[in-house]
C-alpha cells in the first residue's frame, strides 16, 4: 500500500499497518491498563496528557488485515486505530484511500491564525457542505479527554465573530509545537459504468508562529511542509513597498519588515531540502499563493475592478474564475514591482496559482486590534484549498471549466 502521511505528526506511515489503542476496559481476569503520558506522542504530535497505550497489530496483519486486536497487557478487545509513529488515534476511515494533506506557510505578521480560523469556520459551515454534497467535519480534537485544538478554534471564532477582537499573534514555539486543526471530508466518487463509491480525505492545518519559520533553519524543522501534498503560502502585500506606498497604513499594521520574497525562497529551499528535488528540477507540490489582507486594496481598485466580484457559488472549483483571478492579481503584482515573486516561482514550481483573499473583509483597528464594526465578512478564503482538492491527482472536489 502507498503510504500516506499521518495528519497529527507528519511522518509517512502505511495504512495497511496501523497499530492499536487500548480502551482501558481489560477483560474478565484482568484490570484495564492505566493512562499515562506518551512521551512520543508529547514530542512528535504536540499532545501532553496522560492517554490509554498503544501497541503493534498482530503479525498476521500485513496478510490479513484485521479490525479488532487484543491489548497484550491487559487483555481488553479495541478496534481504535493508531499512528505506529506517534500513536495518536486515528480516524476509522483513514488508511482506505490516499489523503491530500495541505499545509500553509507564511511569514512573521502575515495573519496566518485570522485566516486558518476563518476557513475553519468555512469548512464547518453548512453552506460548504451543501455546495459539495460533502460531508465536512472536525476531527482528532478530543483525544485522550482533551479538546486543545478545537478549544483553540472555539476560542477564536468567539474572539473574532463575537467579540469583534483580533486574536494575539502566535507564540513562538521554542519546545514544541500544538496539534493541528484536523478535518475529514467525505464525499461521493462517481465513476462511469460503476456503482458510486464514498471517499474520505483529511485536511491537515498547522498554525505556526511566523518567528518559527524566521529563518532557513526554522523552515527545516517544520515536518509538515515536507510532507504536505500541496501547499497554501500565505503572503502579505504590506510587504511588498510598491504596495504598501499606495495605502494609508498606521505604523501598527507593520508587523514585519522582512522581504516577501525571502519568505518565498525559504519555501523554496526547505521544500528542496525535504523531498530531495535537485536544481535541475523544478518542485511538483502545487501551490496556492493566496495574497492576504487583500481588502485594504478595495477603494483603490474600485467597486468594478474583477477583484472585487463575488464569485457564483457552484457546485466545484470554478476555473475560469479562477484563471482569471491568477491573471489578475500577477498584474498587480507586477505593478507592485513584485515581478522577482513571479520569475521565481516559474523557475522552481511546476504547478502555482495566485489568489486575491481577505479572511475579514474589511480593514481592522490595528491599533485596537480590533474587527471593523460590520463584522467579520470573509471573502473568497476557501478558494486556495478548493483550487488544490480540484486538481486531478487530488480529485477531492469536481472542477467547472
Amino acid at each position: 500500500m502507498t503510504k500516506v502521511a499521518c495528519p497529527f505528526c507528519y511522518q509517512r506511515i502505511d495504512g495497511a499497518a496501523l497499530w492499536f489503542q487500548c480502551l482501558g476496559r481489560g477483560d474478565a481476569d484482568r484490570d484495564g491498563c492505566s493512562r499515562r503520558v506518551d512521551e512520543r506522542r508529547r514530542r512528535l504530535a504536540g499532545f501532553n496528557a496522560a492517554v490509554l497505550p498503544t501497541f503493534a497489530p498482530p503479525r498476521n496483519q500485513r496478510l490479513r488485515p484485521v479490525r479488532l486486536a487484543w491489548c497484550p497487557d491487559c487483555g481488553g478487545r479495541t478496534g481504535v486505530r493508531a499512528c505506529p509513529q506517534c500513536h495518536t488515534p486515528l480516524p476509522p476511515n483513514f488508511g482506505h484511500s490516499s489523503s491530500p494533506m495541505i499545509a500553509m506557510f507564511g511569514g512573521k505578521g502575515t495573519g496566518k491564525s485570522v485566516y486558518l480560523t476563518v476557513l475553519a469556520r468555512e469548512l464547518r459551515s453548512s453552506e460548504l457542505r451543501r455546495r459539495f454534497g460533502a460531508d465536512i467535519r472536525m476531527t482528532g480534537d478530543r483525544q485522550g479527554g482533551q479538546e486543545s485544538s478545537s478549544t483553540w478554534l472555539t476560542q477564536n471564532v468567539e474572539l473574532m465573530f463575537t467579540e469583534h477582537r483580533l486574536p494575539d499573534p502566535t507564540p513562538p514555539n521554542r519546545e514544541r509545537r500544538g496539534e493541528p486543526l484536523v478535518f475529514e471530508w467525505r464525499g461521493e466518487r462517481r465513476r462511469w459504468g460503476r456503482r458510486t463509491s464514498y471517499r474520505t480525505s483529511y485536511l491537515s492545518f498547522h498554525d505556526t508562529a511566523g518567528e518559527d519559520v524566521g529563518t532557513l533553519s526554522g523552515a527545516y524543522d517544520l515536518a509538515y511542509i515536507g510532507a504536505a501534498d500541496g501547499l497554501i503560502l500565505l503572503l502579505d502585500p504590506f510587504m511588498l513597498p510598491e504596495a504598501r506606498e499606495r495605502l494609508r497604513l498606521p505604523p501598527s499594521a507593520i508587523r514585519s519588515t522582512e522581504e516577501t520574497m525571502a519568505v518565498v525562497d525559504r519555501l523554496t529551499q526547505s521544500l528542496r531540502a525535504s523531498t530531495g528535488v535537485g536544481g535541475g528540477d523544478r518542485i511538483s507540490k502545487p501551490v496556492a499563493v493566496a495574497f492576504a489582507k487583500m481588502d485594504a486594496f478595495f477603494d483603490l481598485l474600485g467597486r468594478d475592478h474583477p477583484l472585487r466580484q463575488e464569485p457564483r457559488p457552484v457546485p466545484g472549483y470554478d476555473e475560469r474564475l479562477g484563471r482569471a483571478t491568477h491573471e489578475q492579481v500577477a498584474a498587480l503584482l507586477r505593478s507592485w514591482r513584485g515581478d522577482d515573486i513571479e520569475q521565481h516561482l516559474r523557475q522552481n514550481y511546476r504547478t502555482f496559482r495566485y489568489f486575491c483573499v481577505s479572511a475579514l473583509g474589511a480593514p481592522p483597528d490595528y491599533d485596537n486590534a480590533l474587527v471593523e464594526p460590520g463584522g467579520v465578512r470573509p471573502y473568497r478564503v476557501d478558494e486556495p484549498l478548493l483550487w488544490l482538492l480540484s486538481l486531478n491527482r487530488f480529485g477531492v472536489v469536481p472542477r467547472q471549466d
